[in-house]
C-alpha cells in the first residue's frame, strides 16, 4: 500500500491532509482516486490507515479509518559519517543506509575526499537532494521516522560529534586484530556512530586523530570494500547483533 509522511500540522483526529509533492504523485503517478486506501506516518512512529476523501487544488483530504504505531524503527541509533565519494555514490549510500536502519548521516569532507562544496548554496542544493532520496527511502522501507542528511562537516567536527555516541567504529584496512562483532557481542548499546571513509580511505593521520578521540578501530575481514559497500556491511552487521534483524 503506498506510504507518506505528513507534518503533524495535517493531522486532526479524523482527517489528514496531504500536500506538497506527494500530491502530483498520488493525482498524476499512482492515479489514485477518492476512495482508495493509502497509509500515511507522522514521522515519529504513528501510522493511519486513511481512505482519501477528495482532492483540492493544493491539497488531499483523507479520512482517518484507524491508527497504530509503527514498529520498523530499530532498537539501536546509528549515525553514519560517510566520507564523501565521488558521483552519484553518496545518493545509494543513503538510500541503501536507510533501508538498513540508519538514524543520521553526515557526509564528512576528508583528507582524501575529491569532491569539493566551494559555497553554501551548492551544499543546500545536494543537501535538499538528499533529503529527498531519504524520504523516498523511508517511504520504501516502510520506517516510522525520516532519517536526518546533515550539511557536509569536516573531519574534526564529524569527531566530536561522535563524543556523545556510546560506541565510535572506524574500519580500517590496517587493523587486523580488532573483530567488528568481538567488540559489540553480548553488549547492549544504543548510539552508534560509524566513520566510513572516502575512495583511498582516511590518511594514517586521520585515524591517529580518531584513536586519541576514543574511535575503536576495526577490521572486516582481509578484503578491501569500496566506499559504498563498507558501510552498508558494518550497518548489516550491527542490525544482526544489536538490532532488530536475526535469525
Amino acid at each position: 500500500m503506498p506510504r507518506f509522511f505528513v507534518n503533524s500540522t495535517d493531522i486532526s483526529d479524523h482527517t489528514i491532509n496531504i500536500t506538497g509533492e506527494d500530491v502530483s504523485h498520488i493525482k498524476k503517478v499512482l492515479r489514485l482516486t477518492p476512495g482508495d486506501n493509502i497509509i500515511v506516518s507522522d514521522g515519529v512512529c504513528q501510522d493511519y490507515l486513511v481512505e482519501i476523501e477528495r482532492f483540492e487544488q493544493d491539497h488531499i483530504r483523507t479520512k482517518v479509518i484507524r491508527s497504530e504505531p509503527n514498529t520498523t524503527e530499530p532498537p539501536i541509533d546509528i549515525t553514519l559519517f560517510q566520507g564523501l565519494p565521488k558521483s552519484d555514490k553518496m545518493d545509494f549510500i543513503i538510500q541503501k543506509s536507510i533501508e538498513l536502519g540508519v538514524t543520521t548521516i553526515f557526509p564528512v569532507i576528508t583528507e582524501r575526499t575529491i569532491v569539493r562544496i566551494d559555497q553554501k548554496k551548492d551544499a543546500a542544493h545536494k543537501v535538499t537532494r538528499w533529503q529527498r532520496i531519504a524520504i523516498e527511502a523511508a517511504k520504501q522501507s516502510n520506517r516510522g521516522k525520516i532519517p536526518k542528511i546533515e550539511f557536509p562537516i569536516n573531519f574534526d567536527n564529524a569527531l566530536n560529534i561522535s563524543k556523545g555516541m556510546e560506541l565510535s567504529l572506524i574500519p580500517y584496512e590496517k587493523e587486523s586484530k580488532s573483530k567488528l562483532k568481538d567488540i559489540i557481542q553480548g553488549k547492549r548499546i544504543e548510539k552508534i556512530a560509524v566513520f566510513i571513509g572516502p575512495e583511498g580511505g582516511f590518511t594514517e593521520n586521520e585515524i591517529e586523530r580518531s584513536l586519541l578521540n576514543g574511535i575503536k578501530p576495526v577490521t572486516l575481514g582481509p578484503r578491501i570494500l569500496r566506499t559504498e559497500t563498507a558501510g552498508l556491511a558494518v550497518l548489516s552487521i550491527l542490525m544482526y547483533e544489536l538490532g532488530d534483524v536475526g535469525g
